[in-house]
């Protein structure tokens, strides 16, 4: 697995990190992201410049180059709007979930505001398990109970419809 996180959100992928190694025994390397614009930026500009030099030797982003080679599906988590990480999904070389905050004014705190919109270590951790699930490589069992042990509500309301 590979999480990656930007600003206080950090924190809380850390803790996702050691939840999989923990409880389901996932190594997840863990990338701190400074500022996906920028790296949306240059996958932008690499992209034009392959385009207008098809003769040359292509070029490769930044986000591409660190993660190559890279093994596991990528989740990425911030506080800000999921947009922000998805920016750079269609130039990373695995499959991307992506997890934000797509809005306030609706918890009174970070910690309420995460679980409302589904970003805290636990979700983060869910999100993870169930891209390996879709990969085919955890079972469907586990993944149930994976919502028991992360005492994670699959009826909530979905802050995105709410």
């Amino acid at each position: 697995m590979q999480l990656l996180g930007s600003g206080t959100i950090l924190n809380h992928v850390l803790l996702a990190q050691k939840m999989l190694a923990e409880k389901y025994n996932i190594a997840a390397d863990v990338w701190s992201v400074t500022s996906y614009k920028e790296l949306h930026y240059d996958a932008a500009q690499t992209e034009r410049w392959n385009m207008f030099h098809p003769d040359k030797k292509q070029k490769i982003s930044y986000a591409a180059e660190s993660l190559k080679g890279a093994k596991g599906p990528i989740i990425a988590a911030s506080d800000y709007v999921r947009a922000l990480p998805e920016s750079i999904s269609k130039w990373l070389p695995q499959p991307m979930f992506s997890l934000g905050t797509d809005g306030f004014g609706r918890s009174d705190g970070r910690r309420h505001l995460r679980d409302f919109f589904e970003v805290d270590e636990r979700y983060i951790t869910f999100a993870a398990l169930h891209m390996l699930h879709q990969q085919g490589d955890i079972e469907t069992k586990l993944l149930k109970q994976a919502l028991k042990d992360l005492e994670i509500d699959p009826e909530k309301a979905n802050p995105f419809t709410s």
